[in-house]
């Protein structure tokens, strides 16, 4: 099979070879994404002999390494042609159907216990590995398998990692059979629920083989922080690295160091002495280098550096090791709340689980960066974690876009199953810049009110600063009284479960962060609740739950008005599948994201984008086409950063008043088609004007793309809305029309949606090649993944809906 040669760093040394004292060795360190050409059928949780016979030969996988008896998928002479051929990141669940009786949590999908025939999958890859690789060191890394991952190389059993969000490393060197096919087999279990949300089943995230030398960098070996005072004239640069000797012989080795720039040049080195490594054995090395003027990392300028660490042997260079680092101060202050770089930020931040409307749990990296971009347009700062350790994509994407972190750890504990979870996650992440804080767990309701709780956290605490000294950690709490007394940082969900101002008050040095807040809000674009469609839901903002107009603004009023606090997590940013509390089935969605599955905005996307930016906003609603309610008092609200917003309906003014900081504007009317006007004023004059009108019927579909060039390299993706606008070129905000759409060119139909929490069709192509698909919109609008093939080319996609002008938008591919 032709060798892969993605590669997400291509012989690193090239860049830098003629700039460096020595001369080279086998000093080639290439990483390899291994995204393609894989296999994958459905294997049996309840039945052996309907799961390949897995564990059931005369000698099986624990028993004997790589036996002649064996037959199942992990021997390479395993017959997969009947296998379909897929693409990693992949979810299998996201193809599979809903049914009533499924998961509530995990969004009525039919994986789990109740459905052994469809919670295992089997994946199967063929490699070559050249001869040039003898001496090398090789590594196989999973970012993600969900879940209770059993792997093999060459028939060999490599290991199980029982959890779905740990990376995973093997050391497949001495299975290795140079110029030769070599096996990758996986077999996941997703029969159990990790977590209470949808998790999706596969290999998930990114796959990556990583060639080094015999002495190089340990996986994720570098531990790179800075020490930092006011006025920041001047920061202390610690490397820590570990090395390893993956050889049979004892070796001299120095370690070097230097900070390059985001424009490429050197700012600093750092020299080393010999030291002895033993064959197999692992040593630290630290190095201190001392910056002047060092730009900082911040929200609004994520200035990146490089660590570049060279590995020599007897004077000659057997790796070049790049980490990514930001150079920047954080705090958590008792009185002045969370300090970037010195200075009080609040904390404007989001809940997210990783999923998406086409695709599931598997996010290609494109799609990563479009969520954050998406988040950022109302004024998002801030990203937590729920409930597990991002993706290390995810994670590159917030150190560029200035988005700070809580990344999360899966499972409270401190025996071996859970310190090597944790250790993991911030062994992997402690360089990304992003992070600001580490959460130990969330909502133990089991521990929260106990003394046991309390010697939980405390234990923990000090567990993760043996991890990283650097940062603080929390847990978010759900309301108990005990177990937040052995926390850095007291994270608390919900102000209603919470008496945070009493809390402050008796304990005044606590920092404090809300870690969850509800938005209240509901479907995308429905104002009433109609029994015909019981899977959605009128957002709460309008329904006054909790005896609270507007509940969104209760929480930001509450962290905006108080200096001691860090901020606060909505939850949630998006939609996500699963939870769709309050309601049941049909609903397969929690609908309390900011923005819907899709990332189209919801009415209180508008509230925080008046209060979370300086840019000017107003935003009234609901729509105008009200059909059926004619005659009926309606409440028309505002969000609106304006000083006063006036307005008129149908030719009637309904009056002119001033915007209460944080707050919203309402007025009545009784709704008859036509047009509602709303006008902002700013220091007395008028800055911005909004109409919403009764639209004509859907007369045709508009094709937006997020980006009209991507990369042709079978990964990139973009992003197209689709809008049923009327004649008038007005999207039609009620408009469900059935869309089919059709694809030429190099490229594929990745997944498709549309924001309804009750749509039970199928929004994930089942081939790896989809050219035709169809979904209908939902309240005027759909979305379409389009994914680049490997050559360039120019793919023309068409919408068509019947008796609808066609749409038409072409999207180009480049090298």
């Amino acid at each position: 099979m032709t060798r892969e040669i993605t590669r997400k760093a291509l012989l690193v040394v090239l860049a830098i070879g003629l700039q460096m004292a020595g001369t080279w060795a086998q000093s080639v360190r290439e990483t390899i994404r291994l995204d393609k050409g894989w296999k994958f059928s459905f294997g049996n949780a309840a039945d052996p002999k309907k799961d390949f016979g897995c564990g059931t030969e005369y000698f099986n996988y624990l028993t004997k390494a790589s036996s002649i008896h064996n037959e199942g998928p992990y021997v390479q002479k395993f017959d997969d042609s009947a296998w379909q051929e897929v693409s990693v990141p992949h979810d299998w669940v996201a193809t599979l159907p809903y049914a009533a009786e499924a998961s509530h949590s995990h969004g009525y999908k039919t994986v789990g216990y109740k459905y052994p025939e469809t919670s295992v999958g089997w994946y199967r890859k063929t490699v070559t590995i050249p001869n040039d690789d003898l001496g090398k060191r090789l590594m196989l890394r999973f970012d993600g398998i969900f879940r209770n991952a059993q792997v093999w190389f060459n028939g060999f059993y490599m290991g199980t990692e029982p959890s779905g969000y740990v990376t995973q490393v093997y050391d497949i060197t001495p299975y290795i059979k140079y110029g030769e096919d070599n096996l990758i087999c996986v077999r996941a279990d997703a029969s159990l629920e990790e977590g209470w949300f949808y998790e999706g089943a596969g290999i998930y995230r990114d796959v990556w083989l990583e060639k080094s030398a015999e002495v190089s960098v340990a996986p994720f070996g570098t531990f790179v922080y800075a020490e930092l005072k006011q006025p920041y004239d001047e920061a202390v640069l610690h490397v820590k690295t570990e090395v390893h000797n993956s050889g049979l012989t004892t070796q001299q080795y120095v370690v070097e160091q230097r900070l390059i720039d985001a424009e490429g040049n050197e700012v600093v080195n750092g020299g080393g002495h010999p030291s002895q490594l033993q064959a197999k054995e692992t040593r630290t090395t630290h190095h201190v280098m001392k910056i002047v003027k060092p730009h900082l990392w911040s929200t609004t300028d994520p200035y990146l550096y490089k660590v570049e660490t060279t590995v020599k042997v007897d004077d000659k260079v057997t790796d070049v090791y790049e980490t990514t680092i930001g150079i920047r101060d954080i705090a958590f202050d008792a009185e002045r709340g969370f300090l970037l770089n010195g200075e009080p930020l609040k904390l404007k931040g989001v809940n997210m689980h990783q999923d998406h409307a086409g695709v599931g749990a598997a996010i290609p990296d494109a799609l990563q960066a479009w969520r954050i971009r998406q988040l950022k347009q109302f004024g998002c700062n801030a990203y937590r974690a729920s409930h597990n350790p991002m993706t290390p994509a995810l994670l590159d994407v917030c150190d560029r876009e200035g988005i700070l972190v809580i990344d999360e750890n899966r499972l409270m504990g401190i025996n071996e199953e859970h310190l090597r979870l944790l250790e993991r996650m911030i062994k992997r992440d402690r360089n990304h810049p992003s992070i600001i804080l580490w959460s130990d767990g969330n909502e133990e309701w089991g521990l929260e009110n106990n003394i046991q709780g309390t010697r939980l956290a405390e234990a923990m605490r000090e567990y993760t600063r043996l991890f990283d000294p650097t940062r603080p950690s929390t847990v978010a709490n759900a309301g108990g009284t005990e177990l937040i007394k052995g926390l850095d940082v007291v994270g608390f969900n919900y102000i209603v479960q919470n008496d945070v101002d009493n809390r402050k008050k008796a304990n005044p040095t606590w920092r404090i962060v809300g870690t969850e807040e509800t938005t209240g809000c509901g479907t995308r674009g429905c104002y009433f609740n109609l029994p015909e469609y019981p899977g959605r839901m009128v957002s709460m903002n309008r329904t006054r739950e909790q005896n609270y107009e507007n509940i969104i603004e209760r929480g930001w009023k509450f962290y905006a008005e108080r200096p001691w606090a860090a901020g606060l997590f909505y939850w949630t940013g998006f939609d996500y599948r699963g939870e769709p509390n309050p309601l049941g089935y049909p609903a397969h969605d929690s609908e309390f994201g900011i923005l819907d599955y899709c990332g189209f905005p919801k009415d209180e996307a508008y509230y925080l984008q008046s209060w979370w930016t300086d840019e000017p906003v107003l935003h009234i609603f609901p729509h105008w086409n009200l059909q059926g309610h004619e005659g009926e008092e309606v409440e028309l609200w505002a969000y609106s950063n304006c000083d006063e917003v006036e307005l008129t309906v149908n030719g009637k003014k309904l009056g002119r008043q001033p915007m209460p900081l944080n707050g919203h504007l309402k007025w009545t009317a009784i709704y008859q088609p036509g047009k509602v006007v709303a006008t902002g004023y700013k220091n007395g004059r008028r800055i911005l004007t909004q109409t919403i009108e009764t639209t004509k019927p859907a007369y045709k579909t508009v094709l937006k793309a997020d980006r009209q060039h991507i990369t042709a390299d079978g990964r990139d993706l973009a992003v197209v809305t689709i809008e049923v606008q009327d004649k008038k070129g007005h999207v039609v905000p009620d408009a469900c029309p059935m869309l089919s759409f059709r694809l030429e060119g190099d490229g594929h139909i990745l997944g498709a949606g549309n924001g309804d929490p009750m749509y039970l069709g199928i929004d994930h192509p089942a081939g790896s090649d989809c050219k035709e698909f169809a979904i209908p919109a939902f309240n005027g609008l759909a979305q379409l993944l389009v994914q680049s093939g490997d050559t360039p080319s120019a793919i023309n996609v068409s919408c068509l809906s019947e008796g609808l002008e066609t749409g038409r938008l072409t999207i180009e591919t480049r090298e």
